[in-house]
């Protein structure tokens, strides 16, 4: 029975059993949840003929009320329980289909994303002043632009030594301490790290044991075995008593540190403005191209007095030594690296060699 519009009477039962019949077998034919989302929608919202039915029960006679409620609350349990039913159903096939598409095989190799890498000359500075720390002593940085009474009148540069030519240093005008009144002192890129050996000897008294890895700068053009920036560490020794068996005895141990037990080292007489003597530091190298021999690796020697009385240290009482080495050319002989360029130009694939974080030759 329905009423005059075409809707469905709450009072008409065979009509309400013939919607609820209806609506149980859609129900049931739902393929998935989104399916049983509509026939949901369908059956028990708000435009439904179950929900209009409900709504049309309060224009009833009083008597018919109960007789309508009855049906009709009968009709929305079953639909109810039916939607409850399947969407268990539905959501269980569901999640059994997820685990089934999407397992994940773990023993299965896969394409990884390659790694980065930390440059070998990062790894080296970090083992150098590891070494360095672990013997006691300090490691200092100072500025890379430099004054030039750091970087060569306190080291007993003359005013006219070649080091000091255009065609060596890079120079960089500019107001500085230090300077006569009213005339402009010259900055540099510092050429060497000993700058930074002079500035702690002004600053901290003796005994003085410093070791200083740093970036440095000379006007080379780049070739295979040049580049116009380079790394080097330098030590300095300063204390009572020291003589050059203590600075061969520290070369010696470094020597072994850097390239392994059968290394050791040699010196040649040489000359520094900043030692007196001063020598040539050469490396036994087992892997030498060519067969085991001496290839030169850096050059040392004792503090000249001159250096330690510009610093304020009085030559009389205290002795040093001091010391340095490009970290380029020890990257270079430790690796077999025959090409600067490949230290300079960026290519992860040179640092991936040396792997990303850790230390080792």
């Amino acid at each position: 029975m329905t009423d005059a519009h075409g809707a469905l009477s709450p009072l008409d039962e065979a009509g309400i059993e013939a919607l609820v019949a209806q609506g149980l077998s859609a129900i049931g034919d739902a393929p998935d949840l989104a399916g049983l989302k509509a026939v949901r929608l369908a059956y028990t919202g708000d435009s439904s003929a179950l929900a209009l039915a409900n709504r049309a029960i309060g224009g009833l006679d009083k008597a018919d009320k109960p007789i309508a409620g009855r049906l009709l609350g009968a009709a929305r349990g079953r639909i109810a329980a039916a939607l409850s039913a399947r969407q268990e159903e539905l959501e269980a096939a569901a999640e059994e289909q997820m685990l089934a598409t999407e397992a994940v095989d773990v023993t299965v190799p896969t394409a990884r994303t390659a790694p980065g890498a930390r440059h070998p000359l990062d790894l080296l500075i970090e083992e150098v002043s590891d070494f360095f720390t672990s013997m006691g002593w300090s490691i200092a940085e100072g500025p890379e632009v430099e004054h030039e009474w750091y970087d060569f009148d306190a080291l007993n540069f003359d005013a006219d030594h070649p080091a000091r030519q255009m065609q060596d240093t890079f120079y960089i005008q500019g107001e500085s301490v230090g300077a006569a009144p009213g005339r402009p002192a010259n900055l540099v890129l510092r050429t060497h790290t000993s700058p930074v050996q002079a500035r702690v000897m002004l600053e901290q008294d003796p005994p003085l044991y410093v070791a200083c890895p740093g970036k440095v700068f000379r006007s080379d053009e780049l070739d295979a075995t040049h580049t116009p920036v380079f790394h080097q560490v330098e030590g300095l020794a300063v204390d009572k008593g020291l003589t050059m068996a203590h600075l061969k005895g520290t070369l010696d141990h470094f020597a072994r540190a850097m390239f392994g037990p059968e290394a050791r080292t040699r010196l040649r007489p040489s000359f520094f403005p900043f030692t007196e003597p001063s020598a040539e530091m050469d490396l036994w190298f087992p892997q030498k191209k060519g067969g085991p021999g001496w290839i030169e690796w850096g050059g040392c020697g004792m503090v000249n007095p001159n250096v330690l009385t510009a610093c304020g240290i009085d030559p009389e009482v205290h002795t040093g030594f001091a010391f340095g080495m490009g970290l380029e050319r020890t990257l270079m002989l430790r690796h077999g690296i025959a090409d600067m360029h490949d230290i300079v130009e960026g290519d992860i694939r040179f640092s991936q060699q040396f792997g990303t974080t850790g230390k080792g030759h």
